[in-house]
């Protein structure tokens, strides 16, 4: 087997937690109403077209005239969508820093509107810094887990699939990477991921 010597990441839900329910909260005291809100009318799948490279302009319009009722909170999603993203996973930024300082090469693949990884990333800078190249879903209009998105990022990044270990929490990203030739972790914390990372001599 090649020896790993780049780590790829995703963002969402590995260095960030990302959870609507975090916008909304604050806005739908009832918690039998902001279950119902996010679970019919801000959905995953709703939310998938962003990812995908939908505009915010026309996946809100058409969902306002299907919810006139939450049109204020619909345009909510697209002016404050940061505010879903929270701080980084305990123990994230260390990992980050340590791979840098060990001279590892880091990237990422992240599904992610480009509208609003824009603002995100300004935001996050200090992080996102050590980074080389982010390849981001909207802009490419690629998801995960589709091969294609895999082959872009390894071409681009200029790295050799064997030599790169992928980190996502979803098994499905997790297993379309391998079946591109990279090594996979599915994430379930930072402690699990640094002792993978050591075994790798990674850190």
């Amino acid at each position: 087997m090649a020896e790993v010597t780049a780590v790829i990441f995703d963002v969402g839900n590995v260095l960030y937690h990302w959870n609507p329910r975090l916008l909304y909260e604050r806005l739908i005291p009832d918690d039998q109403a902001l279950d119902a809100f996010l679970r019919d009318v801000v959905s995953p799948e709703w939310h998938f077209q962003h990812d995908a490279g939908t505009p915010f302009a026309q996946t809100s319009a058409e969902l306002i005239a299907r919810h006139p009722d939450h049109a204020s909170l619909i345009q909510l999603w697209g002016e404050r969508f940061i505010d879903s993203v929270a701080p980084a996973v305990d123990g994230m930024p260390e990992i980050v820093r340590d791979l840098d300082d060990n001279g590892v090469p880091l990237f990422a693949i992240t599904n992610f509107s480009a509208e609003f990884w824009a603002p995100f990333h300004a935001r996050e800078q200090a992080l996102f810094a050590p980074f080389r190249d982010i390849v981001v879903s909207g802009a490419e209009k690629m998801v995960k887990p589709d091969p294609a998105i895999y082959q872009l990022a390894l071409a681009r990044f200029g790295v050799c699939a064997g030599q790169a270990l992928f980190v996502d929490d979803r098994e499905e990203n997790v297993t379309a990477a391998k079946a591109e030739g990279m090594h996979g972790h599915l994430f379930r914390g930072a402690a699990a991921l640094r002792a993978e990372l050591a075994a790798l001599n990674l850190l």
